[in-house]
C-alpha cells in the first residue's frame, strides 16, 4: 500500500516547512525504524514542499492509521516537532491517489509557481538519496520511475514548463519595481547551490553584467570560474554584501549568512577605505538596497530589515505574489497526469492479483497433469489430452477476466476470497517474491541503476491504472514435463 503524508505552501506555515526541510535527509531512516509494516520511505523535500511517500506491507483493506502515526512521530523527532502539531497540518494521500498527487508534483502543479522546473530534479534527487540510505523499494521505484517520465511528457506536450517559470524568476520579476536599471546593477550571489546556476541565469538574461558569487563553504572561486564571473574571499565578503544593489541568497547552510551586523560591518569598512584617502570624503551610505533570500532554512536574518535603505523578497513573499496558473496548458497537463497515474494504479492493482493468478493456474494445471497422466495410462491417442487442455483454457478464462475488472475496481480481496473459499487456493508467495523483482528489473532496464533499495556509491482522487504483469486471459501454456 502506498502512502503520502504533504506538507506544502497550500496546507502548511513557512515556518513549519523551513523545519521540515531542514532536517530532511534525516527522515526517511527514522521513518522506517517507527513502524514494522513500513517497507520503504522517500522524501522530497523543496523551499515549498515537504512529502513522505511510503510503501507499507500491509494486507489489502488493512488500515494505514497506526503505521501513518508513528510515521508523523518520526518526521516530528527529527524535525523537533510535536506530533499533535504534525497532524494538524499534514496532509494524507493513499492507495490509488499517490500516483496522482506525485506525478502533478513532478510535472510542476502543485508548485508555487505553477510548471517551474526545478521540482523534476529535486524529485529525481529524492529516489537517489533513497537509495544511498537504503529505503526505497521496488514499488516507490516505479512509483518515481513513472514520476519523471509523466513529467518530461507534461514538459513536452503542453506549454506548462515553459522558459522562465521558476522561483527564481518570480522573484526577479517582483524587483523589477525596485530596480531602475538592470544593466547597471551590482549583484552579489550567495552559494553555490542548485538554485545558484539558475539565479545567474535569471540575472543575464534582465542584462545583468556585474555579479560575484561568495560561498560560505568555501566553493565560490570553482563556481566562479566555470561561469565567468568572480569569487568574494571570506576577508571580503561584509564589504562586498554592503557595497551591491542586490544580494540574491540561495545556501544550503543552516545558520543566517546575511544579517544587520554584516551590512552594518560592511558599510563602516566601505566608509572606513575611503576615508584613508587623501582629500576623500565619505560617501552617504548606500540607501536601496535589496536582499532576495531563495533560501531554506532562511538565509537572511530577520534583523537585516532594521538596517536604513534595505528591503527583504524571501520565500513567503514569493509564495503570496504567484501567479495564477495559465488554465489552457494547465488543462492539459492534468489530463496527462490523470491518465499516467490511471495506467499506474491500473498496473499496481493487477500484480497485487499476480500472486493468486498464479496460485489459481498452477492448481489448475496439476489436476490437468494427473488427468492427462491416467488417460495416457489408458492409451489416449492425444485427443483427450488435447480437449483437457482446451478445458482448462476455457475454465480459466472467466477468473482470468475477473480478476482484472475486480483489481481495476479496487476489489482484490474479493477475488482472493472467493478463490480461497471455493478451490482453497492462497496466493503464492513465490511469485509475489517474483513480481518484486521483476518491478526492480524494469527499475534497472530504464536507466542501468540497481534499484533493489541497497545502498551504493499528493485530497485523494481514484485513481487506478496497465502493466505487461497483468494477468492473462489468454489459452494457457503447455507445461513442462507433460507429454
Amino acid at each position: 500500500m502506498l502512502i503520502c503524508l504533504t506538507a506544502s505552501h497550500k496546507n502548511a506555515a513557512f515556518d513549519l516547512l523551513e523545519r521540515l526541510s531542514a532536517n530532511a535527509e534525516h527522515a526517511a531512516p527514522r521513518i522506517l525504524e517507527g513502524h514494522d509494516a513500513v517497507q520503504g520511505a522517500v522524501v522530497v523535500a523543496t523551499c515549498n514542499r515537504f512529502e513522505a511517500y511510503l510503501d507499507l506491507d500491509a494486507p489489502v483493506g488493512a488500515s494505514p492509521v497506526s503505521a501513518v502515526h508513528d510515521a508523523i512521530r518520526a518526521v516530528g523527532t527529527v524535525a523537533g516537532l510535536e506530533p499533535d502539531e504534525l497532524r494538524a497540518t499534514v496532509g494524507f494521500v493513499h492507495g490509488n491517489a499517490v500516483a496522482g498527487h506525485l506525478f502533478a508534483v513532478a510535472s510542476g502543479l502543485e508548485s508555487v509557481v505553477v510548471g517551474e522546473g526545478e521540482i523534476a530534479g529535486q524529485v529525481r534527487r529524492a529516489l537517489e538519496r533513497a537509495r544511498r540510505e537504503g529505503t526505497t523499494t521496488p514499488e516507490l521505484e516505479r512509483l518515481f520511475q513513472r514520476a519523471s517520465q509523466t513529467s518530461r511528457r507534461v514538459r513536452n506536450e503542453t506549454g506548462i514548463g515553459g522558459e522562465g517559470r521558476s522561483i527564481v524568476r518570480l522573484a526577479l520579476d517582483l524587483a523589477e519595481s525596485r530596480i531602475t536599471d538592470w544593466a547597471a546593477a551590482r549583484v552579489l550571489l550567495v552559494g553555490t547551490g542548485r538554485f545558484a546556476g539558475a539565479s545567474l541565469a535569471a540575472l543575464r538574461d534582465r542584462g545583468v553584467t556585474d555579479v560575484r558569487v561568495h560561498s560560505p563553504s568555501g566553493r565560490g572561486a570553482k563556481f566562479a570560474a566555470s561561469h565567468g564571473i568572480e569569487a568574494v574571499p571570506r576577508g571580503d565578503y561584509e564589504a562586498a554584501a554592503a557595497g551591491v544593489d542586490i544580494i540574491v541568497t540561495c545556501t544550503t547552510a543552516e545558520h543566517h549568512v546575511v544579517d544587520k551586523a554584516l551590512i552594518a560591518a560592511g558599510r563602516e569598512r566601505l566608509e572606513a577605505s575611503v576615508a584613508l584617502l587623501p582629500g576623500a570624503v565619505a560617501p552617504v551610505q548606500q540607501i536601496n538596497q535589496l536582499v532576495i533570500d531563495l533560501g531554506l532554512p532562511r538565509n537572511v536574518a530577520p534583523d537585516v530589515v532594521d538596517v536604513p535603505g534595505v528591503d527583504v523578497l524571501d520565500l513567503e513573499t514569493i509564495r503570496i505574489h504567484a501567479p495564477l496558473e495559465v488554465l489552457g496548458a494547465t488543462d492539459a497537463a492534468r489530463e496527462i497526469v490523470d491518465r499516467d497515474a490511471r495506467a499506474f494504479g491500473d498496473g499496481a492493482e493487477e500484480r497485487d492479483l499476480a500472486p493468486a493468478v498464479v496460485a489459481l493456474r498452477r492448481h489448475v494445471y496439476d489436476i490437468l497433469d494427473g488427468e492427462i497422466s491416467r488417460a495416457q495410462a489408458r492409451g489416449d491417442d492425444g485427443r483427450t489430452e488435447a480437449a483437457l487442455r482446451h478445458m482448462a483454457g476455457v475454465l480459466l478464462h472467466t477468473p482470468m477476466v475477473r480478476s482484472r475488472e475486480l483489481a481495476r475496481a479496487g476489489e482484490q480481496a474479493t477475488w482472493i476470497d472467493g478463490l480461497e473459499a471455493l478451490f482453497g487456493v492462497k496466493p503464492d508467495e513465490e511469485a509475489r517474491a517474483a513480481r518484486d523483482a521483476a518491478t526492480a528489473r524494469d527499475a534497472t532496464a530504464r536507466d542501468g541503476t540497481p534499484r533493489d533499495g541497497t545502498p551504493h556509491d499528493g485530497t485523494p482522487r481514484d485513481i487506478r491504472p496497465t502493466d505487461a504483469s497483468a494477468p492473462s486471459a489468454g489459452a494457457p501454456p503447455r507445461r513442462a514435463g507433460a507429454s
